[in-house]
C-alpha cells in the first residue's frame, strides 16, 4: 500500500482540504502577478539604462562646453576679473527632493529652484562671456541632477527586480510545493479513510449474509 509522509500541523478533514486548494490557487495567482511584475521592471530597467546612457554622453559634452567657456571668459575678462565675480556669484539655488512612483518603486525627483529676482539682475550687469560660464556650469549641474536622479532610480529598480525574484521563487519552489503536499497528504487520507469504510461495511454486510442464512 502507498503512504504518504505525515505533513505536520495539517488535519484530514474536508474543511482542511478547501482550505489549502484556496490557498494553492491564490498562490499561483500572486506568483503570476509577481511574474508580470517582475517581467515590467525590467522592461523600464533596461529602457532608463538607455536614458541614463544617452545622459551620460550629453554630461561629457556639458563639461567640455564648460570648461571651453571658463577659457574663453579668462580671454576675453582676464582671469583676475572672472575670479572676482566668480566669488560675488550668488550661490546655486537649493533643491527640492520628491518622490514618484514607477512600478510601485519610490524613487526620488530631484529639481532645482528657480533663480531668485535678485540672482537675475546681477547676471544682467555681467559681460557676455561671464554671463555665459554661468549659464554652462548651470546647465551642467541641471544635468548632473537627471543623472543621478536616473542612476538612483536605476538601483531601487534592481533591488525591486531582485527581491520580486526572491518571493516568486519563494512562492513557486517551496510554499505551492508544500500546499500541493498537504493537498496530497489529505486527499490520501479521505481515499483511505473509503476504503476502511468500504472493507468495513462489505464484512458488515458478510455478516448479516452470515447470520441471516444460520
Amino acid at each position: 500500500m502507498i503512504t504518504l509522509p505525515v505533513v505536520a500541523g495539517v488535519r484530514p478533514t474536508r474543511m482542511e482540504y478547501l482550505r489549502v486548494k484556496r490557498r494553492i490557487a491564490m498562490a499561483k495567482k500572486g506568483l503570476k502577478l509577481l511574474k508580470l511584475k517582475r517581467q515590467a521592471l525590467i522592461l523600464e530597467f533596461f529602457s532608463l539604462s538607455k536614458a541614463v546612457a544617452a545622459l551620460r554622453a550629453d554630461l561629457l559634452t556639458k563639461v567640455v562646453n564648460a570648461y571651453n567657456s571658463v577659457h574663453m571668459a579668462e580671454m576675453l575678462v582676464g582671469p583676475m576679473r572672472l575670479e572676482y565675480e566668480a566669488m560675488r556669484i550668488p550661490k546655486v539655488a537649493g533643491l527640492a527632493l520628491k518622490t514618484k512612483n514607477v512600478m510601485g518603486v519610490k524613487i526620488p525627483a530631484i529639481s532645482s529652484n528657480p533663480i531668485s529676482s535678485d540672482s537675475a539682475e546681477y547676471l544682467l550687469e555681467l559681460p557676455a562671456s561671464v554671463n555665459q560660464v554661468i549659464r554652462s556650469f548651470r546647465e551642467l549641474n541641471e544635468m548632473v541632477l537627471q543623472v543621478a536622479e536616473k542612476e538612483t532610480a536605476l538601483r531601487k529598480l534592481l533591488l525591486e527586480i531582485e527581491k520580486t525574484k526572491r518571493r516568486s521563487n519563494a512562492i513557486e519552489n517551496i510554499l505551492i510545493p508544500r500546499l500541493e503536499q498537504a493537498a496530497a497528504y489529505i486527499k490520501f487520507m479521505f481515499d483511505e479513510m473509503e476504503r476502511e469504510n468500504f472493507t468495513r461495511l462489505k464484512k458488515v454486510k458478510a455478516k448479516r449474509v452470515e447470520f441471516g442464512n444460520e
